[in-house]
This record gives structure tokens, C-alpha cells and sequence, in this order.
């Protein structure tokens, strides 16, 4: 904002409550030094500009009777507030108390303004006469007093935010909390958004404390959804889940049974329950054909736990299975799924003779990565691996995030000659054929290859130590492709300091393989 002509150069300070201005003909900035700025929210429309009205104010000489003359008058013409910023916009006279509104108006629009005495005095006429102000009339005059620098915790503040809070309707007291028992309380702490961290020991008490018919699907489902959600790995949780599931057979379906078993394939657990499998295989050859998406889910949880029903395999990959997905809006989905059971029977079931999924249904299992893996993807040590392979190999001689048949992404995949020598890539076939029953290495080919997998805490159960199962099963497939595999666990790579450090880490494992690079061996 310009400046008036002659005004000073610094910003005059505000006025604020309970101050004294310096005797007449001198400057009021030194009994004002120091002060705060005052909140200033907005003005009204139609206003001078804060700053500008609050300096034009500091010099000003008006008396207080003129100051009570401006209050209590009533005005000429309406008070031209315009609307404020609680949408109100008043009638022309602005009713019984409109006086003292159009007054603070009218002091900050009139000249010559006012002297600091007369906001002194301002303040208190208000505070007498603010218990008969309507609330339109109190919320006018907090934001005028705002405007003029009264400080928030002064008395006049203080005065109308009193009368503004007793206008306000009185709040109705808290109903008191319903008395929930176990099934209850279970419930309404894994509906709680809140409730995330480690609520273990909390989640096992109220399940010991719940009674038989409290523990209902609803409940249970969410105790499985919030174990699978945050990769909570609790046994005891884990085997109330399926005892559940058996106790309650009959009555579940598999769009209930598919959310309870979740978490099992997820946290690459197996319960010790004995009935557990068995009652899955009699829900999947009663279900199968009424909830597709729902049987091929359960078969998932299934595979990652390396315990697939050989019924349940026949069904799904029976042409009138394949033909009833085909016309369905998750047509997509439930080939990738058919095509990641397909790769299990291949290379872990090899006494099933079977149906199998025929090759024209089969697609790329993870077409791109996982979500997991993308939203997490700054916390990752991928980069600085890369970088460290790079300054180490050279770039020549290891391919990234290469996704091989049947569709299984590798982070980092070297090609090896049998004598342990590190090859060009790009020179190399960097794929293992596949299937490998049907198409073994060929003896021209020696070369092995070697993928690097970074093991993230997030590709970990909660407690570090298990691989979450979609893990452990792409690893597993992927050694028995012919890979060989060298984990960089997380632990090991965040204990490196800076890239050096890294570096000398890489080559110890590579080594450590037999491995041996450039013209020194690295």
C-alpha cells in the first residue's frame, strides 16, 4: 500500500486497550512501541483499508462526548455494512441496538478519527452496554474492536466474547456410553480409524472376554481385515479366525469365507487348526460355482500358503468355469488370478494331471508393480542400489525392474557365466525359458542367472521376520524357475552409511556367490 504524502517512513504501531497516549502536540509511537500487531480479519465493505484507517486513527483529537454522541445517535442514513463474514446483511435503521454498530462504523470512516483516550473510553462504554446488544450487534463489534487493535485477551474482547458464548444455544450433555461387552467392544474398536498400531493385546482380551454368540461374521470380518490391513501377524488372533470359520461353516458363503481366509495367505500362516483346510475344500466344492471372483480369492490365499485343493483346481480351470468368468465385468482379474494358479500347478504340483488353464486365457500375472511398492516407492533402497550396481558393474552388465515369464518382476538380474564371471546383459537372452519342464536350459546357454530382491520392511509381516506371503510365493516360483536368488534385506541395507559403505556391502555378497567382474575381479 502507497503511502500518504508526509507520512513517515516507519508503520505507525497500533492502538491497543489500556494505554496512554502521549501529551498533546506529541508522538504517540513511543507509548506505543513495542505493541502487537492487531488480528485483523477482514473489513467491512465500502471501508478504508485497515492499515491506512488504524494511522489516520492515532493522530486523531475528538472528545468523548463526541465519541458517546457517535455510539448512541441514532444515524443520518442506514449503516452501510455490507455483508459480513456471517452472511448477515441488516435492514435499513438495523433495529433497537443498531446504534453502537453504525457508531464504530461511523468512527472508522469519519475525519478527523480519534485519539487514544477516546478508544479508552469507547471500550468501556461498550462493555457497559454490551449485555443489551443482539448478537448481530456483538459479532459487529468484535470484528470492528479487531480492527482497531483492541488485544484479544483485553477486557473489551473478553466482555463481548463472554456475551457472544451465553447467546449461543447450550450444547445438550453427552450421552453416556452404551455398557459393550467382548463381541461388542471388539467391534467397536476395529470400526475405530483410530485404532491402528499395536492394539494386540487389546484385540486378544476383548475376543477372551466375548461370548460365543457375540462373535458374529461382521465382527470376525473385521478382525480379519484389520490383521491383513496392518500386516499384523498375532497367532492367537489368527486361530480364533479359524476356529471360527469351522465352528461356523454352514452358515458362511464364500463372499464371507474369502475376507476370513485373507489374512491367512497374507501373513503366510498356517493355523494349526486341523479342520481348517478340509473345511475349505467342502465350501469351495459347494460355493465355487455361485461366487467365481470369490472362489478364485479363497485359491489365492490358498496358493500362497502352498495348499491348493486339487478338486477346487479341476473346477476352476474347467472350460465351463472359464467360459462363465469370460462375460463377467471381473473377467480380467480372475484370468490373472487363473494364470497365477496355473504357474503353482506347474511348478509345485507336479503330480496334478488335471485341467489347466489353456494358453490362450493366460496373461502376465503382475503386469506392472505393486501398489505397495509404487506408493512407497521414496521410502525404497532401490535408487541407491541401482547406483551402487552401476559404479560397481558398470551399467552394461545388470538389467532393472526386468519382468519375466509367466510375469514375475525382478529388481535387479545379472547374467553369470559358469565360471563365475559377471556378462553384459544386453548381450545375453536375460530370460529363463519357461515352463522349464517343457523347455529345459539348453547346454549352449550355461550362463545362470541371478536376480538381487530387495526384502523392504514393508514386504514384511509386522514383527521383520516373516515375508508376507504374495512375497515368499514370488520368490519361491522364481527359485524354482532356475533364478538364483540374493536377498538385500532391509535391515542390512539401512545399516549402510552413505554410498561407499554400500558399495563394499554389494560386493561382499556378489562375491560371497563366487561372482567376479572387470579387469581386477571388482
Amino acid at each position: 500500500m502507497r503511502r500518504p504524502r508526509g507520512e513517515p517512513g516507519s508503520r505507525a504501531p497500533r492502538p491497543t486497550e489500556g494505554a496512554t497516549c502521549a501529551g498533546p502536540g506529541e508522538s504517540c509511537e513511543k507509548a506505543w512501541a513495542g505493541r502487537p500487531k492487531p488480528l485483523v480479519q477482514g473489513h467491512a465493505a465500502g471501508s478504508p483499508a485497515p492499515n491506512s484507517m488504524l494511522r489516520v486513527l492515532l493522530s486523531a483529537q475528538a472528545s468523548s462526548a463526541r465519541l458517546s454522541g457517535l455510539l448512541l445517535l441514532p444515524p443520518v442514513q442506514p449503516c452501510c455494512l455490507g455483508p459480513n463474514k456471517w452472511g448477515d446483511h441488516r435492514p435499513p435503521g438495523g433495529g433497537p441496538h443498531a446504534g453502537p454498530v453504525q457508531g464504530l462504523q461511523r468512527l472508522l470512516e469519519q475525519p478527523p478519527p480519534v485519539e487514544q483516550a477516546t478508544l479508552q473510553d469507547l471500550s468501556q462504554l461498550i462493555i457497559r452496554n454490551c449485555p443489551s446488544f443482539d448478537i448481530h450487534t456483538i459479532h459487529v463489534c468484535l470484528h470492528l474492536a479487531a480492527l482497531l487493535g483492541f488485544p484479544s485477551d483485553g477486557p473489551l474482547m473478553c466482555a463481548l466474547e463472554q456475551e457472544r458464548r451465553f447467546r449461543l444455544p447450550p450444547k445438550p450433555p453427552p450421552p453416556l456410553p452404551p455398557i459393550l461387552r467382548g463381541g461388542q467392544r471388539l467391534e467397536a474398536a476395529l470400526s475405530c480409524p483410530c485404532f491402528q498400531r499395536r492394539p494386540q493385546q487389546h484385540l486378544i482380551r476383548s475376543l477372551a472376554e466375548a461370548r460365543p454368540e457375540e462373535l458374529t461374521p461382521h465382527v470376525m470380518v473385521l478382525l480379519a481385515q484389520h490383521l491383513a490391513r496392518h500386516r499384523l501377524r498375532e497367532p492367537q488372533l489368527l486361530e480364533a479366525i479359524a476356529h471360527f470359520l469351522v465352528v461356523q461353516e454352514a452358515q458362511l458363503n464364500s463372499k464371507v469365507v474369502q475376507k476370513l481366509v485373507l489374512p491367512f495367505g497374507r501373513l503366510n500362516y498356517v493355523p494349526l487348526e486341523q479342520q481348517f483346510m478340509p473345511c475349505l475344500e467342502r465350501i469351495l466344492a459347494r460355493e465355487a460355482g455361485v461366487a467365481p471372483l470369490a472362489t478364485v480369492n479363497i485359491l489365492m490365499s490358498l496358493c500362497q500358503l502352498r495348499c491348493l485343493p486339487f478338486r477346487a483346481l479341476h473346477f476352476v480351470f474347467s472350460p465351463g468355469f472359464i467360459n462363465h468368468v469370460s462375460g463377467t465385468p471381473h473377467a480380467l482379474i480372475v484370468r490373472r488370478y487363473l494364470s497365477l494358479l496355473d504357474t503353482a500347478v506347474e511348478l509345485e504340483l507336479p503330480g496334478y494331471r488335471g485341467a489347466r488353464l489353456p494358453r490362450r486365457q493366460q496373461v502376465p500375472i503382475f503386469p506392472q508393480p505393486l501398489i505397495t511398492d509404487r506408493a512407497r516407492c521414496k521410502y525404497s533402497h532401490k535408487d541407491i542400489v541401482a547406483e551402487g550396481l552401476r559404479q560397481l558393474l558398470g551399467e552394461e552388465k545388470y538389467r532393472q525392474d526386468l519382468t519375466v515369464p509367466p510375469g514375475y518382476s525382478t529388481d535387479f538380474l545379472l547374467c553369470v557365466s559358469s565360471c563365475g564371471s559377471v556378462l553384459p546383459v544386453r548381450a545375453q537372452d536375460p530370460f529363463l525359458p519357461y515352463p522349464p519342464r517343457s523347455c529345459p536350459r539348453a547346454t549352449r546357454d550355461p550362463a545362470q542367472r541371478v536376480v538381487l530382491m530387495l526384502r523392504e520392511r514393508w514386504h514384511f509381516c509386522r514383527d521383520g521376520r516373516v515375508l508376507l506371503g504374495s512375497r515368499a510365493l514370488r520368490e519361491r516360483h522364481l527359485g524354482l524357475m532356475g533364478y538364483q536368488l540374493l536377498p538385500l534385506p532391509f535391515e542390512e541395507l539401512e545399516s549402510q552409511r552413505g554410498l561407499p559403505q554400500l558399495k563394499s556391502y554389494l560386493r561382499q555378497k556378489l562375491q560371497a556367490l563366487g561372482l567376479h567382474w572387470g579387469p581386477e575381479g571388482g
